[in-house]
């Protein structure tokens, strides 16, 4: 059984990032035009689970699935669209996951969402603080009940992402790692 940890930011996650992206580069080649850590794990001082998700952008996401054998390789599991259409998900790690990956086609408005909920974040620490805290509860609330957790934390993280958007689109944040 999966159990819901939520820890303080630990400054491994970025280097835990930058090894793993560098596999995913080795794998995808020219494919991929970036990579980029999101995701709790990517915002200095915030609570998260230690899970680190890294969106890779590539030129074409139906090339994506005939790299699946070599993700397999290094401990990845495909798990396609797995809910959100033009999305290859894998995650790694099984119930003792650490990482998660991402990838989405270059134009897809998820990568626009995920970077501006991550940007407004690290630019809004009150937000932040109050989302980590709110995942902290959430997990001693619900430690082997991943969905209450998931559910529990949406409201706020849907309000969030309304306000990340605004202000994204407002400041034409070029976001960069």
């Amino acid at each position: 059984m999966r159990k819901v940890e939520v820890c303080s930011y630990n400054e491994n996650w970025c280097v835990m990032f930058a090894e793993e992206a560098e596999k995913l580069n080795l794998i995808f080649g020219t494919e991929i035009v970036d990579i980029y850590h999101f995701g709790s794990t990517a915002v200095l001082g915030l609570k998260a689970k230690p899970i680190i998700d890294l969106m890779p952008v590539v030129r074409d996401i139906d090339v994506v699935d005939q790299y699946n054998e070599e993700m397999k390789k290094i401990g990845y599991e495909p798990k396609g669209e797995n809910g959100i259409p033009g999305r290859r998900y894998f995650k790694k790690g099984g119930d003792n996951r650490t990482h998660h990956v991402h990838i989405y086609q270059v134009g897809s408005d998820e990568i626009k969402r995920h970077l501006a909920f991550r940007d407004y974040l690290r630019s809004h620490p009150d937000v932040m603080k109050n989302y980590g805290e709110l995942k902290e509860k959430l997990a001693k609330q619900y430690p082997y009940d991943i969905d209450s957790y998931i559910n529990g934390k949406d409201r706020f993280a849907q309000e969030v992402e309304v306000s990340a958007l605004n202000w994204f689109n407002q400041n034409q944040i070029d976001s960069v790692d």
